[in-house]
């Protein structure tokens, strides 16, 4: 069964994963970029190079959303994996269901912090960024060989959250990005916790290899080993087809300090309802 890893993309995700990747999947909690992909991204094209259908349209892929995700379960064995897909129909094909999936874990991020990483991430201004944003039929895709195999279909930054965070068919478990950044321990033991219940794994939380992931995915780390080993995930630019960095501000990346003052009041306008219901400071 799978357990996700659901984001707006540039909320964390990656961050999440590497914790989890050197927790699950490395004997002494020490992050390697070579053992990520253990939690693997879904949808992607390997799960559907096996089809014959040619996905020619944009949307093709979604009619196997399920199939696929049927067969990578037929070893019923305990799995995660990261999507920055909305819990939404796409032409009445559900991302999801409960046969696959006994759970999620939705990591929220302040909107006006993914705005900027998402300017750096697909080369984009404050406006087309915030535009970008809004738009509730958002997806990301790859063409290759005139065929589209990774579509992700996000919706707006507001509807991607509700998508998951509102479903009543399985557990979810809420996580801020920024508690993440404040209070790490605690939250990684949330996370650890609540995965070994729905996953129903014998074991128990392991604060000593839990401190070892942190320590070793702290920021800093990940972005020097990113500028000397490369990542593979680094976005190539849209408009300079140049590879751009992922790891990019970390903390500097303070929308009190860098926001321009009108992106700032028209984002705190239109995100005010959402602001208050996680928790985040609005300073007018």
């Amino acid at each position: 069964m799978i357990t996700w890893l659901a984001s707006y993309p540039k909320s964390g995700n990656t961050w999440l994963r590497a914790l989890l990747t050197a927790y699950f999947y490395s004997p002494d909690g020490v992050f390697n970029f070579q053992i990520i992909n253990r939690i693997y991204q879904f949808p992607a094209k390997i799960f559907f190079k096996n089809y014959p259908n040619k996905f020619f349209k944009l949307d093709d892929s979604s009619k196997f959303w399920i199939d696929a995700q049927n067969k990578i379960n037929e070893d019923k064995s305990f799995k995660l994996f990261k999507t920055h897909n909305a819990f939404l129909n796409v032409n009445k094909n559900k991302f999801t269901n409960l046969k696959n999936t006994n759970g999620c874990i939705y990591i929220v991020r302040d909107p006006r912090n993914v705005i900027t990483s998402v300017m750096n991430h697909y080369e984009h201004n404050y406006h087309e960024a915030l535009k970008w944003m809004l738009d509730d039929k958002g997806l990301l895709f790859e063409k290759e060989d005139d065929q589209f195999k990774n579509f992700q279909f996000l919706s707006s930054w507001k509807n991607h959250y509700k998508s998951w965070v509102d479903t009543k068919l399985f557990p979810v478990l809420s996580v801020r990005y920024e508690d993440i950044d404040e209070k790490p321990l605690k939250i990684f033991e949330e996370v650890i916790n609540f995965l070994i219940k729905i996953g129903n794994l014998n074991t128990t939380f392991n604060k000593e290899k839990a401190k070892k992931c942190i320590e070793t995915c702290k920021f800093e780390i990940l972005k020097e080993k990113e500028k000397k080993e490369g990542f593979k995930e680094s976005p190539i630019g849209q408009k300079t087809g140049k590879k751009l960095t992922f790891f990019n501000l970390g903390r500097d990346n303070d929308w009190k300090k860098i926001l321009p003052k009108d992106i700032k009041k028209e984002m705190n306008d239109i995100f005010r309802e959402d602001l208050i219901k996680w928790g985040y400071e609005i300073n007018d």
